[in-house]
C-alpha cells in the first residue's frame, strides 16, 4: 500500500501566505498588476527563479491553483518559496493600499556587502517596476528635456557621449530595452540609472501646484547662480574675498567633483590658487604635456560647465559687464584678475586652441538662453531654490 504523503507545517505556511497574497493581489486596486508577466518582479539580485513560471501573467498564476504551481516541472520548496517573494514584492507595489501587518518579503533585505549607496540608491535592487515609478516621475514633472548630465552625482561616472541626452530618450525604454541598447554596459546602465533614481527621491511626493515651477540644479550650481543673481540686482562691486568664496570656489568645487585631477590641477593653476598663474606653454612643460592637449583639457573644462549650468554662459557675462561698467565710475576699483581668470577657465569666449567661437560638446553653440523657475532644497546634490532675479 502506497503511504500517505503528510503536509509539513512549512507547506502549510507557504499554501496559507499564497492565499493570502492571491486575495490581495486580485483586489481591485492591484488590477493594473495582473497583465504584467512574474519577471516584471524580478530583480538582478534574486536567485532561484522559478523559471517555469517568470513568463507567465499575474493573472493567470493567480487562477491556477497552488497544488497545479507547485506540481509545475523543475519547481522545487526553494523555487516556490522564491515565487511567493515574487507575488509580495508585486503586493509591495502600492504601500499605501497594502494591510498594516503585510510583512515585507525576506529578498528585500540587503546584504551589508551589497548595501546601497550613501544616497540610497542600489542598481541591484531595480526591478521593472521600480524603473516605470522613476521614469513617470521624470516625465510627470516636466523633466524629459533636460540633460542626463546636468543631474548626475559626478561625470566622471557617466561616460561623455551621454552626458547631453535628453532625459527623455531613455523614459520611453524599458529597462530590458535600455541593457538590450549597443554600448549600454552595466556602468552606462548604473549611471543612468542613478540620476532618474535622484530625481524620483526629489519629486515623487510633490505634487502638482499651478503657481509654482520646479527647477533642479547641482547644489554648488544653485550656490553660485544665487549669489549672481544677488550681485545683478546690487549697486558695487563685491571685494576680492566675496569674489573668491562666493564665485570662484563653488565654481571649481564642481569641476572638483566631475573632472579627473589632471583637469582640477590645471583648473587650480590657472586660477592662480597656489602658484603665480603661468602660461599655457609653461603649463605644458611643468606637466609633460603637449599645448594641444593642454589645451584639449581647459575645454573639458568648458564642457563641464556647459551641462552642469547651461545658462552660466550668458550670466557670468552680464555679471562681468555690469563690473566694468561699474568700474570706469570709480576712482579705485577692486581688482577683478581672478573673478576674469574664472570667467575665461569656465566660459571662455572661443575654443581654446582654435579660432571662431565655442561650440558645445554635440556640436551646438554654448550659450543658452536665460530660463527662470523655482527648487526646493533635496537629496543627491540638487537643490530646489528661490525664484531667480
Amino acid at each position: 500500500m502506497k503511504p500517505v504523503r503528510t503536509t509539513s507545517v512549512e507547506e502549510l505556511q507557504v499554501i496559507g501566505r499564497f492565499e493570502h497574497l492571491r486575495k490581495l493581489l486580485l483586489a481591485d486596486q492591484y488590477a493594473a498588476h495582473l497583465d504584467k508577466p512574474l519577471v516584471y518582479w524580478a530583480l538582478p539580485t534574486d536567485r532561484r527563479l522559478p523559471l517555469a513560471l517568470m513568463g507567465r501573467k499575474l493573472r493567470d498564476l493567480l487562477d491556477t491553483p497552488f497544488a497545479a504551481l507547485a506540481a509545475t516541472p523543475g519547481i522545487g520548496s526553494k523555487k516556490i518559496r522564491s515565487f511567493i517573494k515574487l507575488l509580495a514584492r508585486a503586493a509591495n507595489t502600492d504601500a499605501t493600499a497594502l494591510p498594516l501587518d503585510l510583512p515585507v518579503p525576506e529578498a528585500e533585505a540587503q546584504d551589508p556587502a551589497t548595501a546601497p549607496s550613501p544616497n540610497g540608491f542600489d542598481p541591484a535592487a531595480v526591478s521593472e517596476v521600480v524603473w516605470g515609478q522613476w521614469r513617470a516621475s521624470v516625465i510627470r514633472h516636466g523633466l524629459g528635456g533636460e540633460a542626463l548630465g546636468r543631474f548626475a552625482p559626478s561625470l566622471k561616472q557617466m561616460t561623455r557621449v551621454i552626458w547631453n541626452r535628453p532625459l527623455a530618450a531613455y523614459a520611453s525604454m524599458s529597462l530590458d530595452e535600455i541593457r538590450g541598447t549597443r554600448t549600454h554596459g552595466e556602468k552606462r546602465v548604473r549611471a543612468i540609472l542613478e540620476v532618474f533614481h535622484a530625481l524620483h527621491s526629489l519629486v515623487s511626493n510633490i505634487g502638482p501646484q499651478e503657481h509654482l515651477v520646479l527647477r533642479i540644479v547641482p547644489r554648488h550650481i544653485d550656490a553660485v547662480e544665487t549669489w549672481v543673481g544677488r550681485s545683478l540686482q546690487l549697486p558695487g562691486i563685491p571685494g576680492e574675498e566675496e569674489l573668491f568664496t562666493r564665485f570662484v570656489e563653488p565654481l571649481l568645487a564642481q569641476i572638483r567633483l566631475d573632472a579627473n585631477p589632471q583637469i582640477v590641477s590645471l583648473a587650480e593653476n590657472r586660477l592662480g590658487l597656489h602658484a603665480p598663474v603661468t602660461s599655457v606653454r609653461q603649463v605644458a612643460r611643468n606637466m609633460g604635456l603637449t599645448r594641444a592637449r593642454v589645451y584639449q583639457l581647459l575645454n573639458e573644462v568648458n564642457d563641464i560647465m556647459t551641462v552642469r549650468w547651461p545658462n552660466g554662459r550668458h550670466q557670468v557675462y552680464e555679471l562681468d559687464a555690469k563690473f566694468r561698467a561699474e568700474a570706469d565710475r570709480m576712482e579705485t576699483a577692486p581688482r577683478l584678475e581672478q573673478f576674469r581668470a574664472a570667467i575665461e577657465l569656465f566660459y571662455p569666449r572661443s575654443r581654446r586652441g582654435a579660432s571662431g567661437p565655442l561650440i558645445g560638446i554635440e556640436g551646438t553653440p554654448a550659450v543658452a538662453p536665460v530660463q527662470h523657475a523655482s527648487t526646493i532644497p533635496g537629496k543627491g546634490g540638487g537643490v530646489v531654490s528661490p525664484p531667480r532675479y
